[in-house]
C-alpha cells in the first residue's frame, strides 16, 4: 500500500517536473526572442542615429562654408583646360567647388579642413591685390572662383579685361582710325577719277589729232598744198591742245 502511494507520488512529481521544465523552456525561448528583437531594434536605432549624425555633420559643415565663402558646390571638376573653361562660365566670382571625397575629409578631419580652407582663403585674399596690379596696367581683374580637385590639388580661376576707361580710349582710337581710313579711301577715289578723266581727255585729243592728220594727208594728196603747209598745220594743232 505504501509502495503504491509512493509510486503514485513519484509519477505526479515527474509529471510536475516535466511540466515545469517545459514551461521554463518556453519562457526562455520567449525571453531570448524578445531579447534578440530588442537587440536588433537597438542596433538599427544606433545605425540610424550614426547615419543621421554623419549627414548632419556634412550638412552643417557645408552650411558653414557657404556662410564663409558664398556659393559652395560639391562636385568633381577635371584639371584639363576644357573642363576649367566650362566651369568658369558658371562662376560669379565667389564660387568654391570641392570634390566630394575631399569634402568628406574636410568635414571629418579638422586638420584637412584647415588646410583646404587656407588654400581657399588665399584666393580671396589675393583678389584685392590682383585688382590693384591689373588696374595699374589699365586692366580689370575679374575673379571666378576656386576648385579643389579629387586628387587634392587646387586651381584658382580668374581673368582680366580692359577697364572701362581703357575701353573708351580704345574705341576713340579705333573710331579716329576708321574715319581716317574712310577719308583716305575717298581721296584715293577722287584721285583715280581725276586721273581717269585726264586719261580720257588725252585719248580724245590724240584721236582728234590722228583724224586731223589723216584729213590733212588726204587733202595734200588731192591738192597742190606743200608739205611745209601740212607740218605747220599739225604743229599749230598741237600747240592749240597744249593750252586746253
Amino acid at each position: 500500500m505504501n509502495l503504491g502511494l509512493s509510486n503514485i507520488a513519484n509519477m505526479y512529481y515527474k509529471r510536475y517536473a516535466n511540466q515545469q521544465n517545459k514551461t521554463l523552456s518556453q519562457n526562455n525561448n520567449i525571453d531570448f526572442s524578445s531579447t534578440l528583437s530588442a537587440k536588433k531594434a537597438e542596433n538599427m536605432n544606433m545605425a540610424q542615429a550614426a547615419e543621421k549624425t554623419s549627414t548632419s555633420k556634412t550638412d552643417t559643415y557645408q552650411k558653414y562654408l557657404e556662410h564663409k565663402y558664398g556659393n559652395v558646390r560639391i562636385e568633381n571638376v577635371g584639371k584639363d583646360s576644357e573642363s576649367l573653361d566650362k566651369i568658369a562660365k558658371t562662376m560669379r566670382g565667389n564660387d568654391v567647388i570641392i570634390a566630394p571625397n575631399i569634402f568628406e575629409e574636410m568635414a571629418d578631419n579638422p586638420q584637412k579642413a584647415a588646410y583646404y580652407e587656407g588654400k581657399i582663403d588665399d584666393f580671396f585674399s589675393a583678389t584685392p591685390i590682383l585688382k590693384a596690379q591689373f588696374a595699374a596696367k589699365g586692366l580689370d581683374y575679374q575673379p571666378c572662383g576656386v576648385v579643389v580637385h579629387e586628387d587634392g590639388s587646387v586651381t584658382y580661376i580668374g581673368g582680366c579685361a580692359d577697364s572701362p576707361e581703357r575701353v573708351a580710349e580704345v574705341n576713340k582710337i579705333n573710331k579716329a582710325k576708321r574715319e581716317k581710313e574712310v577719308a583716305q579711301m575717298k581721296e584715293n577715289m577722287e584721285r583715280s577719277m581725276e586721273a581717269a578723266k585726264k586719261r580720257r581727255t588725252e585719248i580724245e585729243i590724240l584721236s582728234e589729232k590722228q583724224v586731223m592728220e589723216e584729213a590733212v594727208k588726204n587733202q595734200i594728196a588731192n591738192s597742190t598744198v606743200s608739205s611745209q603747209i601740212f607740218v605747220s598745220a599739225v604743229t599749230a594743232y598741237d600747240k592749240y591742245f597744249m593750252y586746253i
